[in-house]
C-alpha cells in the first residue's frame, strides 16, 4: 500500500536530513513548506511572513499530485507543530487511499536550525506541540 509519512519536529532537529536519507536518494519525493523559501539554484533560504500561506498550499498540491499519480511514498517534511497543520494530508491520504504514517524527528545530535529560528520562537513551538495518542 502506498504512504505518505509526514516527518515533524522542532526546527534544526533533522527533519529534512532525514527525509532526503529515507526517499533514497530522491526515489521518493520530498515535499515541504521550506522549500518554497528555497531558491533552487542558490539553495538559498528567504522567509516571508506574508507568503507563509502560500508555502502551506505549494506543499499540499505538491503532495497531491504526487499521490494522484499513485507514488509509492511521499514524504513531507515540516514542523506540524498543530493539528490543523496536519490535516490536510490526512484528507489527501484518505482520497488517493494512502496510509499515513507520521514520525517525530527529534534534536539529539545538537543540530542547528538553518533558518534563523530564535531559541525564544522555538520554545514558544514546543510549547504548543503536542503528540496525539489515540
Amino acid at each position: 500500500m502506498p504512504a505518505i509519512i509526514l516527518l515533524r519536529g522542532l526546527p534544526g532537529s533533522g527533519k529534512t536530513t532525514l527525509a532526503r536519507l529515507l526517499s533514497e536518494n530522491g526515489k521518493y519525493p520530498v515535499t515541504s513548506i521550506d522549500s518554497y523559501f528555497t531558491d533552487t539554484e542558490t539553495d538559498e533560504y528567504v522567509f516571508n511572513y506574508k507568503d507563509n500561506h502560500l508555502a502551506y498550499k505549494h506543499c499540499e498540491d505538491q503532495t497531491r499530485d504526487f499521490a494522484a499519480k499513485k507514488t509509492k511514498k511521499i514524504f513531507v517534511d515540516n514542523t506540524f507543530t498543530l493539528e490543523w497543520e496536519m490535516e490536510p494530508y490526512f484528507k489527501i491520504a484518505k482520497e488517493f487511499n494512502y496510509k499515513i504514517f507520521i514520525l517525530t524527528v527529534e534534536n539529539r545530535h545538537n543540530g542547528k536550525n538553518k533558518h534563523n529560528v530564535s531559541d525564544e520562537q522555538i520554545k514558544k513551538m514546543a510549547e504548543k506541540y503536542k503528540v496525539i495518542l489515540m
